[in-house]
């Protein structure tokens, strides 16, 4: 076995820069040439016993070499022109002025809050279907909704607040 290492070794050093060459002719590319030899040299070790008896098993290593360099190479240019194909991503709109005024009012609640009013008034779920994600009886979570929308309703003040969907305060008054 050391007098194989030996050998191998002597028959890589002797080889290496013509493999090398064969790859890099093949690539354009030093560093993937290089790449490319080192896995044909990784894959004729195993093989010593035998390609130690060829006439040029250098010429194995190179064949493997230049194999592996055009496979990577194609395999470049088949993803450059995947990418190629690919379309932009559709632009989307930023959010708007409204949108941004809630996102950081209900930055400042309470996370229990927070997610109470997300998921009743924004996702649309129930409010028997809320207690059961968050894990609460309805009651406690009625009170979060309704101390969540006061605090909300403070920290965004008149000004900020959009109607209700069943209209103003004086409209329902009115009915």
């Amino acid at each position: 076995m050391p007098s194989d290492r030996q050998d191998f070794t002597e028959f890589y050093s002797a080889t290496w820069g013509r493999t090398v060459s064969c790859a890099y002719a093949v690539t354009g590319d030093l560093t993937a040439a290089e790449d490319a030899a080192q896995d044909a040299y990784a894959r004729a070790w195993p093989r010593w016993t035998k390609l130690r008896t060829y006439d040029d098993a250098g010429a194995w290593v190179r064949q493997v070499a230049t194999r592996q360099a055009i496979s990577r190479w194609r395999r470049s240019r088949t993803a450059v022109r995947h990418l190629l194909r690919q379309r932009p991503p559709e632009p989307v709109d930023p959010p708007d002025e409204s949108s941004v005024l809630l996102a950081r009012a209900l930055q400042q609640l309470p996370e229990a809050q927070r997610r109470a009013l997300v998921l009743h008034h924004l996702v649309g779920l129930p409010v028997a279907e809320v207690a059961r994600l968050e894990g609460c009886p309805e009651g406690t979570l009625k009170a979060r909704l309704s101390r969540g929308r006061a605090a909300l309703a403070a920290v965004l003040g008149p000004e900020d607040r959009e109607p209700t969907p069943s209209g103003t305060d004086e409209e329902r008054s009115r009915a």
